[in-house]
Formats: structure tokens, C-alpha cells, sequence
């Protein structure tokens, strides 16, 4: 067996690549449905989704 080391950069995309399949397998426990698709599209950042929640309370 050869000894591969892998980079830090392929061990993100691992990571990630698992975090978005273990979401997408919690979502299809708990009954929504969720195609293929959803799986590439970038999530949005905490600060995108903080700003996007603030300016539904500011009424």
C-alpha cells in the first residue's frame, strides 16, 4: 500500500462534501424532500443570513 498524504485543501472538500450528505440524509429522516441538485448549490454565509433575518424583524 502506498502512503498518500492528503492536503488540508482535499480534506476540506471531504468534509464538506460529507456535512452536505449528512444534512441532506437528516432531512429526508425527518420527511422533506431533497433532490440531487440542492446537494451543489453553495450554502450562504452566517453574515448573509443574519443580515437576510434582520431585515425581516425591522418592521
Amino acid at each position: 500500500m502506498g502512503d498518500k498524504s492528503l492536503t488540508l485543501e482535499e480534506k476540506k472538500r471531504y468534509h464538506a462534501r460529507v456535512r452536505r450528505s449528512n444534512f441532506r440524509a437528516r432531512l429526508r429522516l425527518e420527511g422533506f424532500q431533497v433532490s440531487d441538485s440542492e446537494s451543489v448549490k453553495p450554502l450562504p454565509s452566517r453574515q448573509a443570513v443574519i443580515e437576510k433575518y434582520r431585515t425581516k424583524v425591522k418592521i
